[in-house]
């Protein structure tokens, strides 16, 4: 019987620590496809943030390099500038690349860095006890904010892929979701685009992957899953908001 599912060769045989129903397994699995496709494996090396992407290096059969929180786009622009023969890309959480990471993402993005970020957004601070974050969306509660999220005092939730394809280095910015059969078949052709863009060396892609937390949402599996769909698409909607020399 021919076999037409199995595990990426990029991905460990390992179980899996996170949380039942954490996206962040599927996610691995589409990172993984992504380096088979094009055939990069043996060429990478990963930058994991700190957060709940701090066990890269558990999940993936490659070589890692941990950065300080916020840092990973500062320390992967390093590894490719004193490496330019390798593939990397960092793996962060909206709580690590939306706030602490806030200067590092945008300077390295502007500048045009030939690296691939993907970058998890579950709205919320995933390992450290469910904060809010620069993307919780409004009226969401969180362990900071337990009466949600307030817009006139916490600023509205920040769309990371809109505001790095509005700068001159980017050449590849998306978003995706891993919440059903549809919007995960799109999640894979676009991380395959992501990270073909840095294969042939056209600079700086990046893709945000909408995610869940139930644990830090309060919510069952499946309830957290629905969410994505439910609360999450309508405000950060899903597509390719610039994609360079393909328009």
């Amino acid at each position: 019987m021919e076999q037409v599912f199995k595990r990426p060769v990029s991905l460990k045989d390992v179980q899996t620590h996170f949380c039942p129903g954490c996206h962040h397994g599927t996610i691995h699995r589409l990172v993984a496809d992504a380096m088979d496709f094009h055939g990069v494996q043996q060429e990478t090396i990963g930058v994991a943030s700190v957060g709940c992407s701090v066990f890269l290096y558990g999940y993936f059969d490659i070589d890692v390099v941990e950065a300080p929180h916020g840092r990973a786009s500062a320390v992967a622009t390093g590894v490719k500038r004193a490496r330019p023969d390798r593939f990397v890309f960092t793996y962060q959480g909206d709580g690590d690349l939306a706030a602490i990471g806030t200067a590092e993402i945008i300077h390295a993005a502007n500048r045009g860095e030939d690296i691939t970020v993907v970058f998890v957004n579950n709205t919320t601070y995933g390992m450290t006890g469910g904060q809010m974050a620069p993307t919780t969306l409004v009226g969401q509660k969180t362990s900071t904010s337990p009466y949600g999220r307030d817009r006139k005092k916490d600023g509205s939730p920040i769309k990371m892929a809109e505001l790095l394809a509005q700068l001159g280095g980017v050449a590849y910015s998306a978003r995706v979701a891993v919440d059903s059969p549809k919007n995960l078949i799109q999640a894979k052709k676009v991380m395959r685009e992501a990270f073909g863009y840095q294969a042939q060396g056209k600079g700086f892609s990046f893709v945000e992957v909408l995610s869940a937390c139930p644990t830090n949402w309060g919510m069952t599996p499946l309830k957290a899953n629905a969410r994505v769909g439910e609360e999450m698409i309508p405000y950060f909607q899903l597509g390719i908001f610039k994609q360079e020399g393909n328009e």
